[in-house]
């Protein structure tokens, strides 16, 4: 039942065995698994079926460590959340990635790859992307060898792209709107969790309308949602039990907040560029998703530099110092500025599309003509896995909201150990381009400088380039001291919530975070069923054994005909 709270709100709203606040890939996901289970599920989210200015501007906050997008730019808060204008790129994370590792400090997730596989499989087919080729079998899928470099060196990765970028909007599930036991509250701004006197359990949570109507909102369980940041925020505004918020007994909510700078990482010097760039870009095919590879370290490697796990592809742009291409401009003033509602998303995809067409047709041809032109040369992309930091972190500011509740405040800190690992990158790529004969790579003068500081592009804005990618604040631990969450997601010391999405990742890696989010969520509906069909199967009344028989001795009422 879809129950919009600016028409006001009903006087019988049912208690639900879950509440789940926020309606993204991980909420849409979760409630779409409680409801096949047969499960009652209240969805409550901000904002409306399509993009607001209003609703969106509680996302304001204040950016008070690297330079940053604002924050209010970074995060949509409409029914589908920020997925709704993703771009579809899915990555497995690497079995490194969820390891300890002595170099790098506070890594190690309480979940296992392999626990993790059988969600990253269900999750790949929830998407449509086909066989799981994420490593170097997606090669074989293309039809291509590899590029041929030692493996103890430089591995390869894939993203698989979903091409229904619109999956989780509103147009998308109207099936799951109409669903008898589900309850969609729509302009429904959680603005505080209840927690119990013990600091043990949520009792409610208290619920405000833009237009001044207030609720309270009951179930078993409760699922908070609503992005890295949100989730953090929202455990450190309900702090009338708990003073330093919920779940923070250990001063660990906000902290671990991570990214995935981006930037050059150097010009390559080769005689071919543009069949070298060709081979890394992404590849349509006729029968499933398109395909594109990213080169990383080995894990050997890693270690042996003590380095995080980055990736990097190659990109045929105008030499920095020459100015900016038109069409690299074009495609980040459409990305930035096209509003994101529903007419913008058209654009926004019909832009895409156009972009897919020049790909799979003339674009090659085109960019053969501009680097014999001397127009474009051709450089490395890092994305880089940033290092678990507890300084980088999401805050409570000073200024209030229209609710009178406080803003988010972002502190985010990059480490030397970032710009270290760009470094090691370039000169085990360097060294196997010149073993194989391919050319060489020139690092970019950014490297060479001190401090800690990422690239600033002018076609983005004045602050280091990210994915939009918000990871930790929540993150998971099996120790409370070190974190926030336990292994299931749940919260620890409190017995009926969880968290779901990337602010409980531990470590970021360098893969796109959607899959997993999907995956840990696939995994958090699975632990929530187990629990609730066991909680219910105790709390039925009793019943006699099959077949039983009363006691000989038991009186008969009268008129009892039995022999």
């Amino acid at each position: 039942m879809l129950i919009d709270l600016h028409a006001g709100c009903p006087g019988d709203l049912r208690i639900s065995d879950v509440c789940i606040v926020g309606a993204g890939a991980a909420g849409l996901t979760l409630a779409r698994q409680l409801l096949e289970q047969g499960y009652t599920v209240t969805l409550l989210e901000s904002g409306g079926l399509d993009f607001e200015q209003e609703t969106q501007d509680l996302y304001r906050g204040e950016n008070v460590g690297l330079p940053y997008y604002d924050l209010d730019q970074a995060r949509l808060r409409f029914f589908g959340g920020t997925v709704s204008i993703w771009g579809g790129r899915c990555a497995m994370m690497n079995p490194i990635d969820f390891e300890r590792r002595d170099w790098v400090k506070h890594s190690g997730w309480p979940v296992r790859y392999q626990d993790m596989l059988p969600y990253y499989q269900r999750a790949n087919a929830a998407f449509d992307l086909g066989p799981m080729h994420y490593a170097e079998d997606g090669w074989d899928e293309l039809g291509r060898s590899g590029p041929g470099f030692a493996d103890e060196k430089i591995a390869t990765s894939f993203w698989r792209f979903d091409e229904m970028t619109e999956r989780f909007t509103a147009g998308m599930n109207r099936d799951l709107l109409m669903h008898p036991d589900l309850d969609v509250l729509l302009h429904a701004n959680v603005v505080g969790l209840q927690a119990g006197k013990k600091a043990d359990r949520i009792d409610c949570l208290r619920v405000a309308t833009l237009r001044g109507l207030t609720c309270k909102v009951r179930a078993k369980q409760y699922v908070l949602a609503c992005g890295a940041i949100e989730n953090a925020r929202m455990l450190l505004v309900s702090n009338d039990v708990e003073p330093a918020g919920i779940g923070n007994a250990h001063d660990q909510v906000g902290r671990y907040f991570m990214e995935h700078p981006y930037g050059r990482l150097g010009k390559v010097k080769t005689q071919n560029p543009v069949k070298l760039w060709a081979a890394f870009q992404k590849r349509f095919q006729r029968s499933g998703p398109p395909l594109a590879p990213a080169l990383r370290m080995s894990d050997a490697q890693q270690a042996e530099h003590k380095a995080l796990n980055c990736s990097v592809t190659f990109k045929l742009q105008r030499d920095p110092g020459k100015g900016v291409a038109v069409g690299n401009r074009l495609y980040h003033q459409i990305k930035h500025t096209l509003s994101p509602d529903a007419k913008g998303r058209f654009l926004n995809r019909t832009y895409r599309r156009m972009r897919a067409w020049f790909h799979r047709g003339i674009r090659e041809t085109v960019e053969k003509l501009r680097v014999r032109a001397g127009m474009t040369d051709l450089y490395v992309m890092v994305r880089g896995e940033q290092a678990p930091n507890p300084d980088s972190r999401v805050m409570l500011s000073a200024e209030r909201d229209a609710f009178g509740v406080p803003r988010v405040q972002l502190d985010w800190l990059l480490s030397e150990q970032d710009k270290d690992t760009v470094r090691a990158m370039a000169r085990t790529l360097d060294a196997e381009f010149r073993r194989l004969g391919i050319g060489e790579v020139e690092p970019c003068e950014w490297l060479d400088q001190p401090g800690t500081a990422w690239p600033v592009d002018p076609t983005v804005g004045n602050h280091p380039i990210a994915g939009y990618h918000h990871m930790g604040g929540t993150r998971m631990s099996d120790d409370p001291a070190q974190g926030v969450v336990d292994a299931n997601c749940r919260v620890h010391n409190y017995a009926n919530l969880y968290i779901a999405g990337s602010s409980v990742f531990p470590t970021s890696g360098w893969a796109n975070p959607t899959l997993t989010i999907v995956a840990l969520t696939l995994r958090l509906a699975d632990h929530l069923h187990g629990m609730l069909s066991a909680e219910a199967r105790a709390n039925a009344p009793a019943r006699a054994p099959v077949g039983s028989t009363p006691m000989a001795t038991e009186k008969k009422a009268p008129g009892y005909a039995g022999a």
